[in-house]
């Protein structure tokens, strides 16, 4: 049984972080900001959405005008460093959570059978790689205890957000995440 907790510890913000604990909408939409920004600004993205469009409703948000949820995205402060490509993906996004989860992206994992089916429905979704797909299953299992069969199989070793549980350990994780990158670059350059 999953358990959800009050917050989880990703932007220093107290609203933001109540957010990405209660509506996972939040936490997926997050999860497609997280590029190319500060874990922080990535993950606040959500509230601001919300407060934006008055709540965070994936046929909604999917149903939008492109031009109108474009604006949305680039008001300021801008929701991330590149709000049109975000607008845009966070629209597939929602499109995919309303048409094959009946807008209740809570069933991309309640709905899993397996941990190799809970990782295959996260990659499914529009802005989710791999890196991504992980990290967010160290999440759910870690924070969450969503733990279909075969979790164990699926599950990073390495640091994630999943570890997070205090602001102490962000900044930690993010310590940890600089490092691990720098040993994928090396092991990279090295053959």
């Amino acid at each position: 049984m999953a358990i959800r907790p009050d917050r989880l510890h990703f932007t220093g913000n107290d609203e933001a972080d109540a957010l990405l604990a209660e509506e996972p909408l939040a936490l997926l939409i997050g999860f497609v900001l997280d590029q190319q920004v500060p874990v922080q600004k990535a993950f606040s993205g959500p509230l601001e959405l919300k407060r934006r469009l008055g709540s965070l409703d994936a046929a909604q948000i999917a149903g939008a005008e492109p031009g109108e949820l474009d604006r949305i995205f680039r008001e300021k402060p801008a929701l991330h460093r590149y709000p049109g490509t975000m607008a845009h993906r966070t629209q597939e996004l929602a499109a995919a959570v309303a048409t094959d989860y009946g807008g209740d992206a809570a069933r991309v994992w309640t709905d899993a059978e397996t941990g190799a089916d809970l990782e295959r429905r996260l990659l499914d979704l529009p802005g989710i790689g791999p890196m991504k797909a992980r990290s967010l299953i160290a999440i759910l299992v870690k924070r969450f205890s969503v733990r279909p069969p075969g979790w164990e199989d699926v599950t990073p070793t390495h640091p994630t957000l999943g570890d997070v549980d205090s602001a102490e350990a962000l900044e930690a994780y993010q310590e940890k995440k600089r490092a691990y990158k720098a040993s994928l670059k090396a092991a990279h350059a090295a053959k």
